[in-house]
């Protein structure tokens, strides 16, 4: 299985901003004792490259590690050097697809319109992340399913337990999932993995759950 079927077949990306060195690797664990194996570490995030390179040399294999709201090639060509497997953007930057492309990483610009969509598609992208994916719904993306159903659409921004079932039934083929599973603002406790665990473990269900159901109809 190649690294895009893997990422959709994980269903769950999960958003983390503002982690430290120190609370990166418990976190990691949590989520992937929970089913989630896909983490995005935002690049905001200060000492973001260590948390990479700590991230692939404790788990290896095990999970996929990413940079997410790159906003340029120099910035995604620093994490993939760290050892991003994908970049995660909150726009389309043509140079920063190209880049993950040359260097054999996954390519996941955020779009909104159907005309971004598109464009990041032709350039190269290998999903779309419809974003924020919370202005417009669920409805919104089924509607841009129906003219382009070969475009992999990763709705992110407002995804939560409650509507990520409607997201997948429209057409999504992945979610990217923020604060309302990582919040690392809360004391990273025990206490708080576990919990943690458990939401992961919720959200994995979820999505597998939807997953079966489309595949029904």
């Amino acid at each position: 299985m190649n690294l895009v079927e893997e990422i959709k077949s994980n269903g769950i990306v999960a958003v983390i901003r503002g982690a430290s060195k120190e609370n990166i690797i418990p976190i990691a664990k949590a989520l992937s004792s929970g089913g989630v194996k896909t983490l995005e570490i935002t690049v905001e995030t200060p000492g973001v490259l260590q948390a990479i390179e700590l991230l692939r040399k404790n788990f290896s294999d095990d999970i996929i590690v990413g940079a997410g709201t790159v906003l340029d090639s120099e910035t995604a060509r620093s994490a993939i050097m760290a050892g991003a497997k994908f970049i995660f953007s909150p726009t389309v930057n043509i140079e920063t697809i190209k880049i993950a492309k040359r260097y054999g990483v996954v390519s996941i610009p955020g779009a909104l319109t159907p005309t971004e969509i598109l464009t990041a598609y032709e350039n190269g992208a290998d999903f779309i992340k419809v974003f924020p994916a919370n202005v417009f719904g669920p409805s919104y993306l089924k509607d841009i399913h129906g003219p382009l159903p070969h475009i992999p659409l990763m709705p992110t921004g407002g995804v939560n337990l409650e509507n990520i079932a409607d997201f997948i039934k429209s057409g999504a083929v992945a979610a990217g999932i923020g604060s309302s599973l990582v919040n690392t603002k809360r004391d990273i406790s025990n206490e708080y993995l576990v919990e943690l665990e458990q939401k992961a473990s919720a959200y994995t269900k979820a999505f597998k759950e939807a997953k079966i159901l489309t595949n029904v109809k």
